[in-house]
């Protein structure tokens, strides 16, 4: 039991990386640093899309609009980071 949380809890760090990831990476593509027309930044950019999208669209759905300001990555860091919390302080001790 102890294996998987450890598992679980590596997941949500990963999955950290990758929104913060997207996230910078919606701000190059919104003041064309990048070129959107190259192949392989429309790679990364579709996988990160992918990787983030069915997270944040339910959250995006339930927010108010707020103009150009997307605060779902915000409300997911939260989630996860309460995620992480609960598992560290009251699942992993009554492992053992």
């Amino acid at each position: 039991m102890r294996a998987i949380l450890d598992v679980i809890l590596l997941v949500l760090d990963l999955y950290i990386y990758v929104l913060i990831a997207s996230v910078i990476f919606s701000w190059l593509y919104a003041f064309n640093v990048v070129n959107p027309r190259n192949q392989i930044v429309g790679t990364i950019g579709n996988a990160l899309y992918a990787l983030t999208e069915p997270v944040l669209r339910p959250i995006r759905n339930r927010l108010p609009q707020l103009g150009g300001l997307d605060l779902s990555p915000i409300v997911v860091f939260l989630a996860i980071f309460l995620i992480q919390r609960v598992i560290v302080m009251y699942l992993y001790p009554s492992v053992f």
